[in-house]
């Protein structure tokens, strides 16, 4: 294995564990989720950009007759990143003491402030941060209302 396979293996393996832990560990951590809100997508040309270098590299590794597990490794990055910024839905997960968002952690007792905007982004200030929640139902915010409200 050479230093790029194994650089290579490393970032899948990183993106695979994120794409585990967004999916499946964050909603078993800190109690069972109350309220999950999806939020709109951003904008994909980041991951139009990534994967078209990626493409790239795997075109020439195909051509220049290249180790077959960086072929496979590079295929595999390709997949995961496919599945990261398109079909992955990202969420704000409610639970009992605090919310993950972006997936950190974050308790309730750190929001300071929370504000609307008139183009209907949620916006929670914590003590040195804002956090711009962009729900994809607008209904939702209504919810989120809701939730703060009785809960806390």
């Amino acid at each position: 294995m050479t230093l790029t396979d194994a650089i290579l293996a490393l970032f899948v393996v990183l993106l695979l564990g994120w794409a585990i832990y967004d999916e499946i560990v964050q909603d078993k951590r800190h109690g069972p989720t109350l309220l999950r809100v999806p939020l709109l997508r951003r904008s994909p040309v980041d991951t139009v950009i990534f994967i078209f270098l990626v493409g790239i590299v795997l075109y020439n590794n195909i051509t220049g007759h290249g180790a077959q597990l960086t072929t496979w490794l590079l295929c595999t990055l390709m997949v995961i990143a496919i599945y990261i910024g398109w079909i992955r839905q990202p969420k704000v997960l409610f639970k009992s003491r605090g919310l993950f968002f972006s997936g950190a952690w974050i308790t309730y007792d750190r929001i300071k402030e929370m504000n609307l905007s008139e183009d209907g982004v949620l916006v929670m200030q914590l003590e040195q941060r804002r956090l711009l929640i962009r729900v994809k139902d607008i209904d939702n915010l209504e919810k989120i209302y809701k939730f703060l409200v009785t809960n806390q």
